[in-house]
């Protein structure tokens, strides 16, 4: 993760499992060194995961971190919004929320 500070919840799990959290970065390190997308495209396409699953942290999480990695604050708004026909309405409405906990 980045210099911001994390989470209370995952804070948590670091402090108690760290081997374990080790392992989860390791794997979602590896996962994006796979292939050719960017940094930028892959928290974009997992920020749209989270909405799917309605994980508002795992929103927050993949927000920041595409912001950090070039993304701009119309391209995550985009990314959500490309989600209305798929997920509905008022799940987009919610994802769109939880990003503006991010970037207002």
């Amino acid at each position: 993760m980045s210099d911001q500070a994390v989470p209370k919840q995952y804070q948590t799990l670091l402090d108690k499992y760290p081997e374990y959290m080790k392992a989860v970065q390791a794997v979602g390190e590896t996962a994006r060194a796979q292939g050719p997308l960017t940094d930028k495209t892959a928290h974009l396409i997992q920020m749209a995961a989270a909405v799917a699953i309605r994980s508002q942290g795992a929103v927050h999480s993949h927000a920041r971190r595409a912001l950090a990695t070039g993304a701009s604050p119309e391209e995550v708004r985009h990314a959500l919004i490309l989600l209305t026909s798929t997920l509905g309405f008022p799940t987009v409405s919610a994802a769109l929320s939880w990003v503006g906990d991010i970037l207002d």
